[in-house]
């Protein structure tokens, strides 16, 4: 027999006997569990092993290993398991203390165990189950409010066969917006090169962008784009997009063309690319509202501007916040607000316009028309009395 032949044959008498590497896995990548209560959560093996082993558990809060008695601050510690060779599933107890998140993560000794740094499981300890299952409920009722939000400006517009009252700043701010957004949900959740660089940096995260961002964001730019063509074909009384916003568009679609031959060009990673779009989202969600709010105080009227728009935005807006603090408190992580303040203040900024133009409809220029006012003002001025 050839040399050749005879390494074969001695690696595949070495499979036989020994069976390979095996790999252990949780039955879940998530866990939640109740403070002062206890959850199951399962250890699998893709066959059984040749000789038994102890499997050891670690815990981890944000990027650094913890100690046992940081650790009990949050679950009681789960004790070794010895995993037999007549087995290939492993059931444990995960008892939570108090409120907080940690990655739950296997190690072992045995050497036929393969690939356990990158076995975990994220383990959220929460102060109570039906909390959970409202903030889910309100997140639903939020995502549906802002999504029916677009269509009141599209009615009102087809029932007055005019966009006048409507700014086109805001339109063009919106849909560069949505766009940007976008960009940045669509290579988040669909790219596997972009989910790769993402969880090179964070190799025990969790992506970001949910399948509901990415039905919102790609149904606000057709709604958008609906609105737009709108324009085109009603009465739009002269209007057209400002000088100002067309020139800061231009400076940021440029900015985005740049941005990309720098990331052809290997310079950036194409993750960094894509939170260059996140940016531009925030910074135009910052700005959008300033021209509508301007013009209806320019009018004296929120003719044309939908209020039913306004109403939905802010019933979303609020019960997005609302989340954030229930889901801060269930959690105990007021971290999660605080701790990002551009995500909270863009909440509460678009909020605080939604009051701002509810002021100006309702109480500000009530009933009013833009054109009886201004036939009002001629009419005074051609009358003899005021002269």
């Amino acid at each position: 027999m050839s040399g050749s032949r005879l390494l074969v044959w001695t690696v595949f008498l070495g499979i036989l006997t020994f069976g390979g590497a095996t790999k252990l896995t949780f039955s879940s990548s998530s866990l939640s569990v109740e403070t002062q209560a206890s959850t199951q959560i399962d250890l699998k093996l893709d066959h059984k092993l040749n000789e038994s082993a102890v499997v050891y558990f670690t815990y981890q809060i944000g990027d650094g290993d913890i100690e046992t008695t940081e650790k009990t601050q949050l679950i009681q510690p789960i004790p070794n398991v010895t995993v037999t060779t007549e087995v290939t599933k492993v059931t444990v107890n995960v008892t939570g203390v108090s409120p907080g998140h940690l990655n739950l993560g296997v190690n072992s000794s045995a050497e036929e165990l393969e690939d356990l740094d990158d076995q975990f499981v994220r383990v959220d300890i929460i102060h109570s189950s039906a909390l959970s299952v409202i903030n889910a409920v309100i997140g639903w009722m939020y995502f549906v409010a802002w999504s029916v939000s677009f269509y009141p400006q599209v009615y009102s517009n087809f029932k007055r066969k005019s966009v006048v009252g409507l700014n086109f700043d805001f339109l063009s701010y919106n849909i560069t917006g949505f766009l940007a957004y976008g960009f940045f949900n669509v290579g988040m959740f669909w790219i596997p090169l972009v989910q790769n660089q993402y969880f090179q940096e964070h190799p025990r995260g969790v992506n970001p962008v949910q399948l509901n961002d990415v039905i919102f964001t790609l149904h606000a730019v057709f709604v958008t784009l609906v609105t737009i063509g709108q324009c085109f074909i009603y009465e739009r009384g002269g209007q057209k997009v400002s000088k100002v916003c067309i020139v800061l568009l231009a400076c940021t679609w440029l900015f985005a063309f740049i941005a990309l031959f720098v990331a052809v060009g290997k310079k950036i990673t194409w993750l960094e690319y894509l939170y260059y779009f996140s940016y531009i989202k925030l910074g135009v969600t910052l700005i959008k509202y300033i021209p509508q709010a301007w013009m209806n105080f320019r009018r004296k009227s929120t003719l044309g501007w939908s209020i039913g728009n306004v109403l939905l935005d802010f019933t979303g807006g609020s019960l997005s916040l609302l989340q954030m603090f229930l889901i801060a408190y269930n959690n105990d992580d007021w971290s999660s607000i605080f701790g990002d303040p551009t995500k909270f203040g863009l909440g509460f900024f678009s909020i605080l316009f939604d009051v701002l133009f509810m002021v100006q409809h309702y109480c500000l220029y009530r009933g009013q028309n833009p054109y009886e006012v201004i036939n009002e003002k001629d009419s005074n001025v051609n009358d003899p009395k005021n002269s």
